[in-house]
Order: structure tokens, then C-alpha cells, then sequence
């Protein structure tokens, strides 16, 4: 696992330049390899009964799990902790080029509200049999909202390794 955050004089890594007065988005990035097909593997991310299975942190239920997986489509998971705390994630499908790529927006809705909207891309490599997947979170304003994010995913995708594996 790797992060990874634009320089320090705001050229982003794709040498875009930021306006000097903004702050820096932070990024996230985590490789993983999983034991089965990029197909598979993708439709594992647009197939709503599958993402009911293993989207969120372990130990947390999925009460609902609502996908128009198309572009422009949205998208609305409700995480739940086992005290029945929700947390509820929104967002849009931008990219989808199965099996290779997915980019969506992501956002924590709160009381009918959405906060800061990031952006996720995951891009999914054959390696014989088994998928090398990259995810890379990117538009976190703070390192600790990004390492919330960290712990998540890794936690999420022991979880999809699971259901790979079934």
C-alpha cells in the first residue's frame, strides 16, 4: 500500500497547477491482488447484491445498497455498525469500462446533506488468473480523513477477497 499527495508547490502529478491560495488534495492509493478474474473482480464493484456483500469496513451490515450503475448513474450504500449507527455514502458513476476501469464520485451524506465529494478510480489488471487492482482516492482535504479512508478500503477489500473466494 502506497499514498501518494501532489508536491508541495501545487503541480499536481499530472503537472496540472493549482491556484497557489488552495490547499493541496490529498491522495489515497492501494494495490491489491485478488484470486479471480478482472471480470469477476469488476462486477464484484457494479453488481448491487455483490457490493451489498462486502462493501464497508468488516463487521459493519450493509442495510442498503441502492446502484444505477451506469455513466451518470448514482449510487447509495448505507453502512451500518453493529450499535446501528448508519453511515450512508452517495455518489456517481463516471467511467465505467468493464473489465478495466471504474471512476465515481464519493460523498458522506449526513442528515440529507452530502459533504466533501472525492473521486475514485479503480483500474483492474489481469495477472494470469487473478486481477492486480489499483484504487486511488483522490480530494481529501486532511491526512486523518484520508487515513479513515485507508482503514476502510483494506478493510472492505478483506472482505471482498472473501466473497471472490466463495
Amino acid at each position: 500500500m502506497e499514498q501518494v499527495q501532489t508536491n508541495e508547490t501545487g503541480t499536481a502529478k499530472d503537472n496540472s497547477v493549482m491556484a497557489p491560495d488552495s490547499v493541496t488534495p490529498i491522495e489515497l492509493k492501494i494495490e491489491r491482488t485478488f484470486d479471480a478474474s478482472p471480470e469477476m473482480v469488476f462486477d464484484a464493484w457494479v453488481e448491487r447484491d455483490q457490493v451489498a456483500q462486502w462493501y464497508g469496513p468488516e463487521g459493519m451490515a450493509v442495510p442498503l445498497c441502492e446502484m444505477d450503475s451506469t455513466i451518470g448513474g448514482s449510487y447509495r450504500v448505507c453502512f451500518q455498525e453493529p450499535d446501528g449507527t448508519d453511515h450512508i455514502v452517495v455518489g456517481s458513476f463516471k467511467e465505467i469500462d468493464r473489465p478495466n476501469r471504474l471512476v465515481f464520485t464519493w460523498g458522506w451524506e449526513e442528515d440529507g446533506v452530502v459533504g466533501q465529494v472525492t473521486e475514485v478510480s479503480v483500474e483492474f489488471a489481469a495477472n494470469g488468473d487473478k486481477t492486480d487492482l489499483t484504487l486511488t482516492h483522490r480530494g481529501f482535504e486532511t491526512e486523518d480523513g484520508m487515513n479513515g479512508h485507508k482503514m476502510g478500503w483494506t478493510s472492505s477489500f478483506e472482505s471482498l477477497a472473501k466473497l471472490l473466494a466463495a
